[in-house]
């Protein structure tokens, strides 16, 4: 009996278009399972909408002059689909425009989507130890940044690139704006000891 292979799962652009605004939106068809499908790409339009709303809120307007939702394949093997999501807008009179980001990460087979604490094992000081990480980076780096001190949190927005944990933080949330969103790749192998291999990240894992 032959093997099965655990091949990337076919993604297609869908570009929906409105006043002042573009959204290319991605889907996921031809796969084995209608369900996950939909759950998959339910997540992923939702994803999209949810920070058209943010903008609304966070620059307190309701009509832009420029709008782009765009989206990045992070990750897309080993039944893992890793996407992260970025949403600019521009409103007139405002000294500039506002990018915001978001991603998701699924496991294909069962359409599962995976937040932060479920990458790791049970009781694991996963909090503790990506905390420890993101400062030595930022000392490393040499980022500057609004706080002495920067956390992690158990629903930290992350995505899974180059066989690396990503976690990222918000535009103003730790540095000013000019540096842009802040990202802290954290290789695999280094969390080794505390990633539950049977999670999308733990299947990055040489086998």
């Amino acid at each position: 009996m032959m093997q099965k292979v655990p091949l990337p799962v076919m993604v297609r652009t869908r570009v929906e278009r409105e006043r002042n605004a573009i959204f290319y939106i991605p889907e996921i068809f031809g796969h084995w399972h209608p369900y996950v499908e939909r759950e998959i790409n339910w997540h992923m339009y939702d994803a999209v909408r949810r920070l058209a709303k943010q903008q609304c809120k966070e620059q307190d307007v309701e009509d832009f002059s420029e709008m782009i939702s765009t989206y990045e394949i992070k990750t897309n093997e080993r039944n893992v689909l890793s996407v992260t999501f970025t949403n600019y807008a521009y409103a007139e009179g405002h000294a500039h425009g506002l990018t915001l980001m978001d991603a998701l990460t699924f496991d294909v087979i069962t359409g599962k989507r995976y937040h932060l604490n479920e990458l790791f094992k049970p009781h694991a000081n996963y909090v503790d130890v990506l905390t420890r990480k993101v400062n030595e980076q930022i000392k490393e780096r040499d980022i500057p940044t609004l706080k002495n001190k920067v956390s992690v949190n158990r629903r930290q927005p992350f995505y899974i690139a180059d066989l690396s944990l990503v976690l990222f933080y918000p535009l103003y949330a730790i540095t000013p704006y000019y540096y842009g969103i802040p990202r802290f790749p954290i290789s695999v192998f280094e969390l080794q000891a505390i990633v539950d291999d049977k999670s999308p990240l733990g299947r990055m894992l040489p086998t």
